[in-house]
C-alpha cells in the first residue's frame, strides 16, 4: 500500500472482522466506493471528486483533474449506500465478508467533471487537466459487485448520470467555499504531487 487513507480503510475492515469473530458477533465490512449525494461537504476539497468539483463550478472554477483526466472511478448514490447497509444487517450469510459497494460502473474523471458542468448549467467550464499525479492514487478504481449481489440481494438503483440534476438543485442551496487551489498547493508542498 502506498497511500495512509487506504492503510487507514484496510486496518478498520480488519478490526471489524476480527472483533465479529473473536467476540461471535455479526460483522460485514462494506469498501464504499464514490459515495456522492446531497448532504455533502462542499467545502472540504478532500471530501471527494463530485462535491469537489461543484464546489468549484459554483464559484466560477474549473474543475481541477490530476492526471490525464482518463482514470476511473465509481460513483454510488449515497441511497444505494444506505440500503447497502440495511441489507448487510438482514442477510446473515453476509457476515464475515468484506463486500464492495459500489454502481458497478467505470467513469472517466473527466467525463464527470464535463456531466456536472453540463448539469450545472456551465458547460464552457472545461475541466482543468493538470497531468500531475496525487502520491498513492490508483490509475482505475471502479467495483466489482458480484458479492453484493449474491450475499446482499444489491443491485444499485441510482446512476450518477440519472442522479446529477437532483445532485445540483441541492448545490445550488447550499454554500461551497472553493478550497481546491489550497489542497493543490498543500499537496505540492508536501511533496505529494509529481
Amino acid at each position: 500500500l502506498a497511500s495512509i487513507y487506504a492503510l487507514t480503510k484496510y486496518a478498520q475492515e480488519r478490526a471489524v472482522l476480527i472483533f465479529g469473530d473473536a467476540y461471535g458477533v455479526d460483522a460485514v465490512a462494506l469498501r464504499l466506493f464514490n459515495v456522492f449525494g446531497a448532504g455533502q461537504a462542499l467545502s472540504n476539497p478532500y471530501t471527494g471528486v463530485l462535491a469537489n468539483f461543484a464546489s468549484r463550478l459554483a464559484n466560477g472554477q474549473r474543475p481541477m483533474i490530476f492526471e490525464d483526466g482518463e482514470q476511473k472511478r465509481d460513483f454510488v448514490h449515497v441511497r444505494d449506500v444506505a440500503r447497502a447497509f440495511r441489507l448487510a444487517l438482514e442477510q446473515r450469510q453476509a457476515r464475515g465478508h468484506v463486500i464492495n459497494i459500489g454502481s458497478g460502473r467505470a467513469y472517466a474523471i473527466s467525463e464527470v467533471a464535463r456531466m456536472l458542468a453540463d448539469a450545472m448549467g456551465v458547460p464552457e467550464q472545461l475541466p482543468d487537466i493538470l497531468g500531475k499525479a496525487r502520491a498513492g492514487d490508483i490509475r482505475n478504481c471502479f467495483a466489482d459487485i458480484s458479492k453484493a449481489r449474491e450475499l446482499l440481494g444489491f443491485e444499485p438503483q441510482h446512476r450518477l448520470e440519472d442522479s446529477l440534476d437532483e445532485f445540483v438543485a441541492w448545490v445550488r442551496n447550499t454554500v461551497a467555499i472553493d478550497r481546491g487551489a489550497d489542497m493543490k498547493r498543500e499537496l505540492e508542498e508536501r511533496g505529494l504531487v509529481s
